[in-house]
């Protein structure tokens, strides 16, 4: 696995000496382009004005990076993200990635998040501003606009959910949300990047 400090472009492999002290004090994000999870915390880093290295762990290749004696040694999860600060790892506790389910991945997914959507647009008549919470970007904006990701992804009718809509179109906007796309991550297959 290689990293590379955001915002700087440098790679570095993961190594002792020197650079592996001052890695101890960086922050160091474990993570994959595609992981809504991975995301959201590229995006709360990137609200902050913290800088980070990144380190991409491919979730398919090699039958799954994450599954690695390496990274399982980093996180006995073996899932992302993971956010190494101060020689400590933080791991995301979430449901374990599914496997492949050819068609049925498609439908289970659309029924997910067109359920979720449903809910989401009700409530967001009554707490929306310019975002999902008044006009301050929150938690909420975080995880929105990965999941409309997923939501056209897995090709769900946005149509019923105008409100969920633009409020995922002004976020998208915001510098944070550019920088931490997955189409601009490091470990971005070339077909998929911006």
């Amino acid at each position: 696995m290689q990293s590379r400090r955001c915002g700087a472009g440098s790679r570095r492999a993961l190594s002792g000496g020197r650079d592996g002290d001052e890695r101890r004090r960086r922050q160091v994000l474990y993570s994959y382009f595609r992981s809504s999870c991975s995301w959201r915390v590229r995006i709360a880093l990137a609200l902050k004005g913290i800088s980070y290295d990144l380190v991409p762990v491919n979730l398919i290749k090699d039958g799954g990076q994450q599954f690695s004696a390496e990274f399982k040694a980093l996180n006995p999860m073996q899932q992302v993200p993971a956010l190494k600060i101060d020689g400590i790892t933080l791991s995301q506790s979430n449901l374990s990635v599914l496997k492949q389910m050819g068609d049925k991945k498609m439908e289970w997914a659309q029924n997910c998040i067109t359920s979720g959507f449903q809910a989401l647009e009700q409530i967001l008549q009554h707490t929306a501003g310019h975002y999902c919470v008044g006009d301050e970007v929150s938690m909420a904006d975080l995880c929105l606009v990965p999941q409309v990701a997923n939501a056209e992804r897995f090709k769900v009718d946005m149509g019923p959910y105008p409100t969920i809509s633009r409020i995922n179109k002004a976020l998208l906007e915001l510098e944070a949300f550019k920088i931490s796309h997955p189409s601009r991550q490091p470990d971005t297959p070339a077909e998929l990047r911006a």
